[in-house]
């Protein structure tokens, strides 16, 4: 992107509204009720042919620095100084307030370009608003709609004004593609074609899950090496799911942090609402799911309910023991953990557990070394061959059942698709396998294949019986 772009005001004056507009797309969360917007999320915006970096900040309050409020200024103010430009949105529709002429100074002081943005300009009544902001001496406002899309084109040539031509539009360099999923061809024999090996260079999308409180942000925040998300020791602070890119032995990974999850019943407000759905988006858009416990209280029913939410979307999981600095008896707790993951997870059976600390930063190397591997075995695939030979021997050691004196026999095995692991078997009267015989197959798999805490699919296919419409017509 050509230059980076801060969205700043007072609480509910239409930031995120703004920002959703610029990015083409519903990314942050909007509501009537004032601080919604927590920590600084970026997006790449487009406005006509300008292509920059906008990043949505929470709404700048005057608050002591070590209160909730303050520690959101902290974020909003780091925004700004890394931005190029800050768009400084005031209501229109309410006009002016003492936080805005505080506001306008503090941006002023910086040095920085500034547009004054008037927003909620199409509403009734709001010409009053718009002709106070000139006091703030900020230059010429701005009126647009962010919610009806009115005034984009003067946002634009203000933000080309205010930078000039030369950096607004910088030259073009030639983009490599990449991450880009392309089908696999088939040999000229029509056999299938053995997939190249495991990817390590290309980037890996990793959510941070788990259940409020639980140090999702705080452990972003020691593998970034920067206080870059909000934290503290309120539950439930975190909103948005954001995104973050670093490097990991010159691997990039980007890591979504989200809501935390608390029981269905118990989410009854609308923004909670909100949040939970927007990490669950997060859920589906990654590869990988880092489920974060609480060491000191874990396994509660709810930490079950997420993990086998994650497996059921068909995701990769790691599970992850934080807060490890405040057990008094590692050794002891850590092999009851390990007991409690056998006996309460049998879906994810093998699934890699780490104990780690947010705070300290211990366990964080093998929590990510337990990442690359997971998603070593998520994107693993078997040829056709070795299948077909397990697959008989594992019908030589376990027959399939017999259903009303005929024996269900597999013919056929081979794997359709990874991401995760899924096969297809052809055998007679599928209907009639039990699902008991499945699992028996997902734990061949898992154990001869070193294929554990993944979600492995197994689908049938009968054969068509040639003889079904004569049966009919007789």
């Amino acid at each position: 992107m050509s230059f980076t772009v801060a969205i700043v005001g007072r609480p509910n004056v239409g930031k995120s509204t703004l920002f959703n507009r610029l990015v083409g797309k519903k990314l942050a969360l909007v509501d009537d009720t004032p601080g919604v917007t927590r920590d600084r999320r970026p997006g790449d915006a487009r406005l006509v042919d300008l292509r920059f970096t906008i990043v949505d900040t929470a709404g700048l309050e005057e608050a002591h620095e070590e209160s909730l409020q303050g520690r959101m200024r902290a974020q909003t103010e780091a925004a700004i100084d890394e931005a190029d430009l800050s768009l400084f949105v005031v209501d229109a529709k309410t006009g002016l307030t003492p936080v805005d002429t505080a506001l306008a100074e503090m941006l002023r002081r910086r040095g920085k370009p500034v547009i004054l943005v008037a927003n909620k300009s199409e509403a009734r009544g709001s010409d009053a608003g718009f002709y106070d902001a000139y006091a703030l001496g900020l230059g010429e406002p701005t009126p647009i709609s962010a919610e009806h899309g009115q005034g984009m084109l003067d946002l634009r040539d203000a933000i080309v004004a205010a930078l000039g031509e030369e950096r607004a539009f910088p030259p073009k360099d030639d983009v490599a593609v990449t991450d880009v999923d392309i089908p696999q061809s088939t040999g000229a024999d029509g056999e299938e074609e053995e997939e190249p090996a495991y990817d390590d260079s290309k980037p890996l999308r990793v959510a941070i899950v788990g259940r409020p409180n639980a140090g999702k942000s705080t452990l972003i925040n020691r593998f970034l090496g920067e206080d870059r998300l909000l934290t503290g020791p309120e539950a439930g602070i975190t909103r948005d799911s954001i995104s973050v890119e670093w490097d990991w032995r010159g691997r990039t990974i980007k890591m979504f942090d989200t809501a935390g999850m608390r029981r269905k019943a118990k989410v009854i407000e609308k923004l909670e609402k909100l949040s939970v759905a927007d990490a669950l988006r997060a859920i589906r858009f990654a590869e990988l799911v880092v489920v974060v416990f609480d060491a000191t209280i874990p396994f509660e029913k709810q930490d079950l309910h997420i993990v086998d939410l994650v497996l059921r979307e068909g995701r990769a999981a790691v599970l992850a023991f934080n807060k490890w600095d405040m057990i008094e008896d590692p050794q002891a707790v850590l092999a009851d953990l390990r007991e409690k993951t056998d006996r309460l997870l049998p879906q994810a059976r093998g699934i890699r557990a780490v104990p780690i600390s947010g705070q300290t930063g211990r366990g964080l190397d093998k929590l990510m070394q337990s990442i690359i591997d997971t998603d070593k075995v998520w994107n693993k695939r078997i040829s056709t061959a070795r299948l077909n030979r397990w697959l008989e021997q594992q019908q030589v050691q376990h027959p399939p059942p017999a259903v009303s004196g005929r024996r269900i026999k597999l013919k056929y095995m081979t794997q359709v698709k990874a991401r995760p692991p899924a096969f297809m078997i052809s055998c007679t009267r599928s209907d009639a396998l039990p699902e008991s015989y499945t699992r028996y197959l997902i734990n061949g798999l898992r154990a001869d294949f070193d294929m554990p805490s993944v979600p492995i699919r197994i689908h049938y296919r009968s054969p068509d019986n040639p003889y079904e419409s004569k049966k009919r017509r007789t």
